[in-house]
C-alpha cells in the first residue's frame, strides 16, 4: 500500500505542480513568447517595408537619373543648335562684311579710274594746248606740222 499511497501522493503533487505552473509560470512564459513573436513579426514587416521603400527609392533614383540624362541631352542639343546658329550668323556677317568691302573697293577703284581719266583729260588738253601753241607759233607748213605731230606723239 505504500506504493499506492506514494503513487497517489506523487500524482497529487504532480497535479499541484502542473496547476501551479499553469497558473503562475505558463502565462508569463506565453506572454513573453507572444511578445517575442510580435517583435519578430514587426521586424519582418519593417524589413518588408524597408525593402519596398528601397525599391521605390531605387525606382525614383532611376527616374531622376533618366530625367537628368534627358535634360542633359536636351541642353546639348540646344547648345548644338545655338552653336550652329552662331556659326551661320558669323558666316552671314562675314559674307556681308566681305560684300561691303568689295563694294567699297569697287567704288574706290571707280573713283581712282575717274581721277586718272580726269588727269589724262587735263594732260591731254594741256598737251593739245601746248601743241596748238607751238603750231601757232611756227608757220603752218605741212612738213613742219607733220614733224610737230610726230614729236607730240613721241612725247605721249
Amino acid at each position: 500500500m505504500n506504493l499506492n499511497l506514494t503513487l497517489i501522493g506523487q500524482a497529487i503533487a504532480f497535479a499541484v505542480f502542473v496547476w501551479f505552473c499553469m497558473k503562475f509560470v505558463w502565462p508569463p512564459v506565453m506572454q513573453a513568447l507572444q511578445e517575442r513573436q510580435k517583435k519578430i513579426a514587426d521586424g519582418l514587416d519593417a524589413a518588408s517595408r524597408a525593402t519596398r521603400d528601397l525599391e521605390l527609392a531605387q525606382e525614383q533614383a532611376n527616374e531622376t537619373l533618366r530625367e537628368s540624362k534627358e535634360q542633359a541631352a536636351e541642353i546639348l542639343e540646344q547648345a548644338r543648335k545655338r552653336s550652329t546658329q552662331m556659326i551661320e550668323e558669323a558666316r552671314d556677317s562675314a559674307r556681308l562684311e566681305g560684300e561691303r568691302m568689295i563694294n567699297n573697293a569697287k567704288s574706290e577703284i571707280e573713283q581712282e579710274i575717274n581721277r586718272a581719266k580726269e588727269e589724262l583729260r587735263v594732260q591731254v588738253s594741256r598737251l593739245a594746248i601746248e601743241g596748238a601753241e607751238r603750231i601757232l607759233e611756227a608757220s603752218i607748213d605741212e612738213k613742219q606740222h607733220g614733224q610737230l605731230v610726230d614729236k607730240l606723239a613721241k612725247e605721249l
